[in-house]
């Protein structure tokens, strides 16, 4: 931290390995076990906010007057907004102090919470949600951040991240389970207004435990960069989104695409030329950080849209209500929290790279499987078995691909390497969401032109969109099997490969 203005001199210049910041004082056994707390707690209120809305989507569109077309967005405001600004919100943390961020950014999730639980109008929602959005940004990459600078590298850190990593996988499950609890017992108002007591837990153990390091030189922040990247994800998804009801080859659907491609490549330039860029793009030329990068965009791509698509079927196809859909996924929530702790243990012994794919693997035949599904399903004979299936698989990949992403990074750079690890999760889902719901639509649409019935369109939609994102942890296994070498484990003393 004391070192923040080194950003600006080691833009692109280093091909090689990072450079190791020298590591402050150690904070005492109690208060890391403070400070983790703190960053998990923090980090469960972003997960669960990604997908808790997912079962109160009907209730919301009944009671809000949603479209069918606009009722997405109440996901991907959220999403997008977060995708677009991580990265910038992980700068935050590494210019303006850890317990200033997250201070900030959970004040800031709890006022959002409670404009979009007091919402009258879809408008308003949305906006909120947006809001949320914001605060996930600031919130979400100080976790690992945190994390990073706290607990030294080896056994410690390794431990740290798994519990981290196991919060971010079972969060976004839990968050089903907790959305259906809430609109069935409540109102869908308190999927959003949970947040409230949970920063009022979460806000007393960052202010006790979490310190601001001292800052030197702080560089300015990079805003543009920041809007560029943001505006390109929001043309790329609304492009997408769109494109159920005006075909790829339409005017507006390719200038939309076109728009994006083009402030993409303004960003990538601006970011080349910025003296203090939001994004070193000489980090992504390390193979573990732009590998872990790719896999976090497959696979947020398939667990968003995962998690999505399952909940509606559950209700649309299945007729369960907001409670009973909630419930079922709680073997996913169990199955989540079990690879993950068993990716967490393994990392120790066992080459990464056989865990990721794995992983993987197993997460892309659960998906596969759920394409299976059809109206005559029931929960153990249809829904359950792939719950289990990719659950485990999911948190055992994400918890090894969030040690790679992070090995070796120096201190002035982990809001950097945490910002992107999860820009890359929240913008696979915000595109992944985008493109899956369109092709939901558009194959539910192609069965009930041959005759199929409204539940038979629907499943078979449904089914279209799960085989896809089956396909995407596929290519996320492939990937990683190609690219990424054997490596000894990351808990036998073995240098971590280069960043």
């Amino acid at each position: 931290m004391g070192d923040s203005g080194g950003l600006s001199r080691t833009r692109d210049t280093a091909p090689g390995p990072l450079p190791r910041a020298r590591e402050g004082a150690r904070p005492p056994a109690a208060r890391t076990g403070l400070i983790l707390a703190a960053v998990c707690l923090s980090q469960l209120i972003v997960a669960l906010d990604i997908s808790v809305v997912n079962v109160a989507l009907p209730a919301i569109s009944r009671d809000l007057g949603f479209s069918a077309g606009s009722l997405a967005w109440v996901v991907n405001a959220y999403t997008l907004v977060f995708g677009g600004l991580l990265l910038l919100g992980g700068r935050l943390a590494d210019l303006f102090g850890h317990r200033r961020t997250m201070v900030a950014g959970l004040l800031l999730f709890a006022v959002a919470s409670l404009l979009g639980g007091f919402a009258q109008t879809p408008g308003q929602l949305i906006a909120a949600r947006a809001g949320q959005g914001l605060a996930g940004a600031v919130l979400a990459p100080i976790g690992l951040t945190v994390i990073m600078v706290t607990f030294a590298e080896g056994p410690a850190r390794t431990k740290a991240i798994g519990t981290w990593a196991t919060v971010a996988g079972s969060g976004s499950a839990l968050g089903v389970l907790a959305g259906g609890l809430l609109t069935d017992l409540l109102s869908w108002r308190w999927v959003l207004l949970i947040n409230v007591p949970l920063v009022a837990v979460a806000l007393p153990l960052a202010l006790a435990s979490v310190r601001d390091r001292p800052a030197g030189e702080r560089p300015r922040l990079d805003v543009l960069g920041a809007v560029l990247g943001t505006l390109a994800m929001t043309a790329l998804v609304y492009g997408v989104l769109g494109a159920d009801r005006h075909p790829w080859g339409s005017a507006r659907t390719v200038s939309v695409l076109g728009a994006a491609v083009v402030l993409a490549v303004a960003f990538v330039l601006w970011e080349r030329r910025c003296p203090a860029p939001i994004v070193r793009l000489g980090i992504l030329r390390g193979r573990a950080v732009w590998l872990s990068n790719v896999n976090a965009l497959l696979v947020g791509a398939a667990m968003v849209s995962g998690f999505y698509l399952a909940s509606l079927f559950l209700q649309d196809v299945l007729r369960y209500s907001p409670l009973e859909a909630g419930v079922a996924f709680l073997p996913f929530c169990c199955g989540a929290i079990g690879g993950s702790v068993a990716g967490m243990r393994l990392v120790k012994t066992v080459d990464r790279r056989l865990l990721i794919v794995g992983g993987l693997l197993l997460a892309a035949a659960g998906m596969v499987w759920f394409s299976a599904l059809d109206t005559s399903s029931t929960f153990t004979g249809g829904f359950l078995g792939p719950s289990l299936v990719a659950s485990v698989g999911i948190g055992l990949s994400m918890v090894t691909n969030t040690y790679m992403g992070t090995s070796g990074v120096a201190h002035h750079e982990a809001g950097l390497a945490s910002g992107l690890l999860n820009a890359a999760r929240q913008c696979g889902g915000s595109i992944g969401l985008a493109v899956l719901s369109t092709v939901a639509v558009t194959a539910g649409r192609a069965s009930a032109g041959a005759g199929a019935g409204a539940r038979e369109a629907l499943a078979a939609g449904y089914g279209r969109a799960f085989l896809v994102t089956g396909a995407l942890a596929l290519a996320a296994a492939l990937l990683t099997a190609l690219a990424l070498p054997r490596a000894r484990p990351a808990g036998d003393g073995a240098r971590p490969e280069k960043a």
